[in-house]
């Protein structure tokens, strides 16, 4: 479950990780009262006023502004209400549609009167599920595509692998901060801030922290000016308060539609629709899709009760995506028939009527095989059966030629 960054630095701050401070807005007259606020409480007249959107980036398509008064704050908060912004993670990029901003942050100028001191570093965490362990990744260049930096000067960034099992160790926070190269007080404050770091990322059950930047802030203070934040789904019934955190205006319709249905589908960029029973036989059906000539359009897994109505309700969620040219429907019969699945196929493809106008390709495998793809056959539908995985393939290929 992705976070806005208001609230990946409300559960920061419950960690004892330094945010910088801020009030979530809904509208111009709300961010001029959080204005005010901000202005008695900092003492400074700058305030900055960002679009919370599930996406990086966000300054780039204007969508993060600083305000030096009353009128800057005015003018920024209204643009960027409403807009629709564009950034090169949303979808798209910035040739795509982008994403409406609904609500924005307003937050204290970071920056202290020392301004020559300040210094803005890259600090993320996340897991290397090859290696088995936790990574801290870090840098210098804060503020900045870690991805550029990655790829312009590699040797800028650095990484230190955590047991999971041991944690962080004190050594290793000390590495963190002697390789960027703090001292004196700035140093403590760095490694108090990456334990505190890891300790949230370890509670929350999150897989990803991206904190960038955390700025050395003059006062030899650490704090995260800008956090990205994602959690673990499979997590969420330890953190039952925080499952209202989830955005769905920030998600894919489709996804959240598949989700109520108790369908497990994410949607890709291809052309074939893929319905499938199993998350294994769903990635090597994909992998026969990319074999036969086309680009799988999604994963959807119908799970063990592929019955009428939950094939009718995965094949509207797969026809919603317009850049499907076809479907591919391969069900092994295990805890389901073959036949009743056929079944199912045949119910919801007629009572679907005109609405499927893409050719279906169905391959069933297991208990009752041979009456299904019977069942299939005889339909007098416009659908095609297969037995075997290539079979199936070579159907997909005639099908997209």
């Amino acid at each position: 479950m992705n976070l806005h960054e208001y609230q990946g630095k409300e559960l920061l701050a419950k960690y004892g990780v330094p945010v910088q401070q801020g009030v979530l807005v809904h509208t111009v007259e709300e961010a001029e009262a959080a204005y005010k606020k901000i202005q008695e409480a900092s003492g400074s007249a700058f305030a900055i006023v960002k679009a919370q959107i599930h996406a990086g980036g966000r300054g780039k398509g204007g969508g993060v502004k600083v305000a030096k008064s009353m009128n800057d704050l005015r003018e920024h908060a209204g643009n960027i209400l409403g807009m629709m912004l564009k950034t090169p993670q949303t979808p798209g990029g910035m040739d795509g549609d982008g994403k409406l901003v609904r609500k924005i942050l307003i937050t204290e100028d970071a920056y202290k009167p020392d301004f020559d001191s300040c210094k803005e570093y890259y600090v993320s965490i996340l897991t290397d599920r090859d290696k088995k362990c936790n990574v801290i990744v870090y840098s210098t260049e804060g503020g900045m595509d870690i991805e550029k930096v990655a790829e312009e000067t590699p040797h800028l960034v650095h990484k230190e692998e955590v047991d999971p099992q041991l944690g962080l160790q004190g050594f290793q926070a000390r590495r963190v901060a002697f390789n960027l190269g703090l001292s004196g007080k700035a140093f403590k404050s760095m490694v108090k801030f990456i334990s505190k770091l890891y300790t949230a990322y370890v509670k929350a059950d999150a897989t990803l922290i991206e904190i960038n930047p955390c700025m050395h802030n003059g006062f030899d203070e650490m704090i995260a000016v800008d956090t990205k934040m994602t959690l673990d789904d499979n997590a969420m019934y330890r953190h039952k308060d925080l499952i209202e955190w989830r955005d769905k205006d920030e998600e894919d319709a489709a996804e959240v539609e598949a989700d109520e249905q108790g369908l497990n589908y994410v949607k890709l960029d291809g052309n074939v629709g893929c319905m499938v029973n199993g998350a294994g036989l769903a990635m090597a059906t994909m992998d026969v899709i990319k074999i036969s000539g086309g680009e799988p359009a999604n994963f959807l897994d119908v799970g063990g009760t592929a019955d009428a109505k939950r094939v009718e309700q995965a094949f509207k969620i797969i026809l919603k995506d317009p850049n499907v040219k076809a479907i591919l429907i391969n069900i092994f019969g295990g805890i389901v028939r073959c036949d009743r699945v056929a079944n199912g196929v045949v119910e919801a493809y007629k009572n679907m009527g005109d609405a499927i106008k893409v050719p279906i390709i169905v391959r069933l495998q297991g208990t009752n095989a041979d009456i299904a793809k019977q069942i299939i056959d005889e339909s007098g539908l416009a659908v095609r059966s297969a037995t075997l995985l290539q079979e199936a393939a070579d159907l997909v290929k005639e099908a997209m030629a």
